[in-house]
């Protein structure tokens, strides 16, 4: 009896766990570690004056954290080729959930943009679940190859169609992540630069004209990151408390704990302006390495794509490396004042349950793709 419950544990989980590219999973593991320290101490302010409890939000993170890690097991536990299969259904089903937003007394609005919903008292952002979900879906369509009417057309449909939804709610950073994916995704399968070029041309024109022609914010945005002193006291005093916090922490940092900045004169200190903080009290020293790391993860991402032998597999790698990577530009370009804000978290450390277990889920294939191509 105990010989047998031996063999079915080395069976069915040491050997897996053995296989999995070790410096990828350690390196999730210490970017969520770090990221938790972080949350705890960026959000005790904001945690206390709103919940009266300054561990409000690092209670909920770990259960986002334990629920992602179940999704990172399942994902890292079947063969990615069935994904094949249920591509188109994943898709739709994340597609319906978007389309849920938009259905008053089901879907809210939070910061100008209808991006959730509520499901059983919980809130969930369908949106990061069709960055995922859309990666799956393009792996597929592009296995075999991209340079074909039919495809290309399939392509263009469903792009089209997430365009439309996210520019409804709506959600630029989200659409530009996807679009930057996409066009990846779409050029290693096989796919024309002159139509990658023609889609870029048409998005950026399009971009422009819903700057001009829409909400004043947005073309604020773009103003701010030229000069933040076009509106100190309005648009642009959030990049503005953002870059005091990056400054004042200096080389080494002020110490854990000590950020002033989140004393409520920086907004969303636990979303999208947690990497000020960090900067603020760990330093450019921990800043620079925290960005190494997103840096080597995207990295042993690609090593896996490229040791890949079938392009669904390299596909689904490259298309999740690269969403991750780019939100990762986006946020902190942002929060240094490189780039427009966007609002998009940043990955693994944010807080945000559906962007945890989205992106967890989607490392997780990417664990199980690992497997299959082992890498020393």
């Amino acid at each position: 009896m105990f010989s047998r419950l031996v063999f079915f544990i080395k069976k069915h989980f040491l050997p897996d766990r053995l296989k999995v590219d070790r410096g990828f999973m350690i390196t999730i593991l210490v970017i969520l570690g770090f990221g938790l320290i972080m949350l705890s101490s960026a959000s005790s302010i904001i945690a206390y004056s709103t919940y009266n409890d300054a561990y409000y939000f690092v209670k909920h993170q770990l259960a986002s954290v334990a629920i992602g890690a179940v999704a990172f097991w399942l994902a890292s536990r079947i063969d990615y080729k069935h994904l094949r299969k249920i591509a188109f259904f994943l898709l739709l089903c994340s597609l319906g959930l978007l389309i849920l937003v938009f259905i008053p007394g089901l879907g809210k609005e939070v910061n100008g943009s209808r991006s959730w919903i509520n499901i059983f008292g919980f809130s969930v952002q369908p949106a990061e679940f069709v960055k995922l979900t859309f990666v799956v879906y393009l792996a597929a369509l592009f296995e075999k190859t991209s340079d074909t009417p039919k495809r290309f057309t399939s392509f263009l449909w469903m792009y089209g169609i997430i365009v439309l939804l996210m520019l409804m709610q709506p959600d630029v950073g989200t659409l530009f992540i996807l679009s930057i994916t996409a066009f990846t995704v779409y050029y290693i399968g096989g796919g024309k630069v002159k139509h990658i070029l023609t889609l870029i041309s048409i998005g950026v024109i399009g971009l422009v004209l819903i700057i001009l022609a829409g909400q004043g914010y947005r073309l604020d945005r773009f103003r701010c990151v030229f000069n933040t002193d076009y509106s100190p006291q309005g648009s642009c005093y959030q990049i503005n408390q953002s870059l005091i916090a990056v400054g004042s922490g200096g080389i080494f940092g002020r110490g854990l704990g000590e950020s002033r900045q989140k004393f409520l004169f920086l907004p969303e200190v636990q979303n999208d302006f947690i990497f000020a903080i960090i900067a603020e009290e760990t330093g450019l020293i921990v800043g620079i390495l925290l960005i190494g790391l997103f840096g080597f993860l995207f990295y042993r991402t690609y090593s896996i794509a490229n040791a890949t032998p079938d392009s669904f597999g390299r596909n689904l790698s490259v298309g999740v490396g690269i969403w991750l990577i780019v939100q990762v530009i986006l946020n902190i370009g942002g929060i240094i004042g490189f780039l427009p804000m966007t609002g998009v978290p940043l990955p693994l450390i944010s807080y945000g349950g559906s962007a945890i277990v989205s992106a967890m889920a989607g490392l997780g294939i990417i664990a199980g793709i690992s497997k299959q191509v082992y890498l020393k």
